[in-house]
């Protein structure tokens, strides 16, 4: 009999859906988007911040799969608490992410390392930063305004693309920062990713007058599974079609 998981981290769900034997995702969270057709055997368990553990170990998973970063210590906890192992990744760089993709498909019972991590390394292998780098502000939130900060998996893919985050070296990883600071760090460019929260053509480049704006698809930059096979190609067409805002 194969492993049961759940998920507690949409790209995780969506690694474990086209990876492991069908059967082996009994659960995942609302926000679990890909693949569009999980299947009628995967029950929704609430949302990556408020999960309901009951729920969770009713299904009586062999495994969940976690993140440091998307999910709660206290959850986490309950669920051990509960007996169940849980698997909690880190992944800050794009490195990271490969390890702790083959650490946790292993845990899953995936035995053949999948094709799409093997294209997903090859395309970032073969990516170069453009020249010159081009220095940005990465807002993932506002109302208050957010921005990535030191250590993310976002800022290490922009860094990659030759985009330099100027908020990079700041002591938190993702800080509120005011509207006026960012303006005044005069980027070359601004990133708006669609999530967290929904940047759009018409909502997020006009806060940034006279500055380029990249709409960037949040799935691409945020995410690590399937998606890492294309995300060079289509990062870098978003960051290169960046138009400024009506100054």
């Amino acid at each position: 009999m194969g492993v049961r998981v759940v998920s507690l981290v949409p790209s995780l769900t969506e690694a474990v859906a086209v990876s492991a034997p069908p059967g082996t995702l009994v659960g995942a969270t609302d926000w679990c988007s890909h693949p569009a057709r999980l299947g009628d055997g995967v029950v929704r368990i609430g949302g990556t911040k408020n999960p309901d553990t009951a729920a969770v170990a009713a299904l009586r998973p062999d495994l969940v799969i976690a993140n440091e970063e998307e999910n709660r210590g206290p959850d986490l906890e309950a669920l051990r608490a509960a007996g169940i192992d849980v698997l909690v990744t880190e992944i800050r760089t794009l490195d990271q992410a490969f390890t702790e993709l083959e650490r946790m498909l292993l845990a899953c019972g995936v035995r053949n390392r999948p094709g799409w991590l093997d294209a997903a390394e090859g395309a970032w292998a073969g990516v170069a930063g453009d020249e010159p780098p081009r220095t940005a502000v990465v807002p993932i939130w506002r109302r208050p305004w957010m921005v990535l900060g030191r250590d993310t998996f976002a800022g290490d893919l922009l860094a990659r693309l030759g985009v330099r985050n100027l908020y990079a070296d700041h002591p938190e990883r993702y800080p509120r920062v005011p509207l006026d600071e960012l303006r005044a760090a005069v980027p070359d460019l601004v990133v708006l990713p669609d999530e967290p929260y929904r940047f759009t053509r018409d909502d997020g480049p006009e806060a940034f007058p006279g500055t380029a704006a990249a709409l960037v698809d949040g799935r691409h930059l945020t995410w690590y599974g399937p998606s890492l096979a294309e995300a060079p190609r289509v990062l870098r067409a978003a960051l290169r079609s960046a138009a400024p805002a009506p100054s």
